[in-house]
């Protein structure tokens, strides 16, 4: 008798979780992303520039995204970023794009290195590589807007002063932004 009594027992308490699992997973997602696009409202790039020349990116360090228009306007694409740690490695204002590399090599700077001395003197392209696949430089040395192997980043303030993106999107975004495409951070 005392085993069938724990055995409905704990019939009916894995009944209830199971039950119940679901509703609990699908109310944390719902609220993850909630909280994500609550902060990716639509931009106009008139609110930042005079004309849209050959393009332009507004990188919002705030809300985390990455705002782009092509150049007659008729493209607009918002892509979630990974952004600089601190207010002190963040660069605000104007650039552009000055050249961009499919399969970056990093060499970190002599900041990087201060902070973490752990930090390889040079990584060639590949996996580890925190440039991920492809990268735009800007006209301000050390500043990129590249993509990254490690997704955890995007959303979150984890970078040493670039703008990150996933691998897939920072593709994309490379094949649709031409050299001399204005940029402005916030």
């Amino acid at each position: 008798m005392s085993k069938a009594h724990t055995t409905r027992r704990s019939f009916v308490l894995g009944t209830a979780i199971s039950l119940a699992t679901p509703t609990l997973i699908s109310a944390k997602e719902q609220k993850e992303v909630r909280r994500n696009v609550s902060s990716f409202s639509s931009q106009r790039w008139e609110d930042h520039f005079e004309s849209l020349g050959k393009g332009a990116i507004v990188a919002d360090t705030y809300s985390r995204a990455l705002h782009y228009w092509n150049a007659d306007g008729s493209d607009y694409r918002i892509y979630p970023t990974s952004v600089p740690l601190s207010d002190e490695l963040t660069k605000r204002g104007y650039t552009q794009v000055v050249r961009k590399k499919i399969g970056p090599s990093w060499t970190p700077t002599p900041s990087m290195r201060e902070r973490d001395p752990s930090l390889p003197d040079f990584m060639p392209p590949g996996p580890g590589n925190p440039l991920g696949t492809h990268a735009m430089y800007l006209d301000w040395p050390a500043y990129l807007i590249h993509g990254t192997h490690d997704t955890r980043k995007i959303g979150r303030r984890s970078s040493a002063g670039c703008i990150g993106l996933y691998n897939h999107m920072i593709e994309e975004l490379f094949a649709i932004t031409p050299v001399g495409c204005q940029v402005r951070i916030l």
